[in-house]
């Protein structure tokens, strides 16, 4: 925490593997229980037809053809050394086990592919999953990244999740049973969420012990009901002094050894509706920054331990 006023996840990488490590952003072709049938239900509210963390992924290629494809991205652009296969797009730890095995082992034998980061739900974290999970935690540097995104179960239920927090908290602890270091994702500006509510759930990520933290900014894209509802005026975002400044309310309040894995977040260019200032992430990671600046604060100067 020397550069920075927060535990930053790419400074905990450089120090462990003694370089540059950055994540390549992987499509294994999974689907989710929410969107497939299973559960009768067009999907999250957010969330459209490509799945989060879709844009710039070569899907149409191999596991293996896309993390050579963003090896060569990654070197040229940030000088990265070595490299995580990060499993995003959906839920990918919705398969059978034989299915899961065979993607992570593809990922694993890409050279410089020092680790898996793994994506998913709370619901899709059944006990031989997990079990597989903790088999790979031995073997190499993983991380389970569950996306949560509230504590609050109405805000789940308008969402259309198809879990409650209940199910995290699950799924959590058998996690943690095997060892697992989790990253739990936290959506800021949903539509009902006040202050007070965002903020209790930091408090819960603090008495759960979780790892790390992924903060995402509310983006509302094209195709979604959100979207639609947005387009309605029925759904507002947060302008970017308002994001900032509950950012660093968010930080001040985790506990000091969480690792940030984000403090926010660009969508896709082509497919982005608002809020249209999170196109220039960079000025919002600078203007987080002055902010802990200007109140001279850190990650954990409200943390009540």
């Amino acid at each position: 925490m020397d550069s920075k006023p927060y535990n930053l996840f790419s400074e905990h990488l450089k120090q462990r593997f003694g370089g540059r490590v950055h994540k390549i952003s992987v499509d294994a072709g999974f689907s989710c229980p929410n969107r497939d049938g299973t559960r009768n239900r067009p999907g999250c509210l957010f969330c459209d037809p490509y799945g989060s963390g879709s844009a710039g992924i070569e899907s149409r290629l191999s596991v293996t053809g896309q993390l050579e494809a963003g090896k060569e991205i990654m070197a040229r652009k940030y000088k990265a050394q070595r490299f995580l296969a990060y499993f995003q797009p959906f839920s990918n730890t919705f398969a059978p086990v034989e299915t899961l095995r065979a993607r992570y082992d593809e990922a694993l034998v890409v050279d410089k592919v020092v680790g898996l980061a793994i994506g998913t739900r709370p619901d899709c974290l059944p006990p031989p999953v997990v079990e597989l999970l903790g088999e790979y935690h031995r073997r190499c540097y993983l991380w389970l990244e569950i996306g949560l995104q509230s504590i609050h179960d109405r805000t789940l239920r308008r969402l259309r999740r198809g879990h409650d927090y209940a199910t995290f908290v699950e799924a959590f602890h058998r996690a943690k049973q095997q060892g697992l270091r989790v990253c739990v994702h936290l959506i800021l500006g949903l539509p009902g969420e006040s202050r007070q509510q965002i903020l209790a759930g930091v408090e819960e990520m603090n008495r759960l012990g979780v790892d790390g933290v992924k903060l995402h900014l509310l983006h509302v894209l094209r195709d979604t009901e959100m979207g639609r509802l947005h387009g309605a005026g029925r759904v507002e975002v947060l302008s970017r002094e308002d994001y900032i400044q509950l950012v660093v309310d968010v930080v001040e309040g985790l506990a000091p050894n969480i690792l940030i894995h984000r403090l926010t977040g660009d969508g896709p260019r082509d497919r982005l509706l608002a809020p249209l200032w999170s196109l220039k992430k960079w000025e919002a990671l600078n203007a987080i920054d002055d902010e802990f600046r200007a109140r001279q604060s850190r990650q954990g100067s409200r943390y009540r331990g």
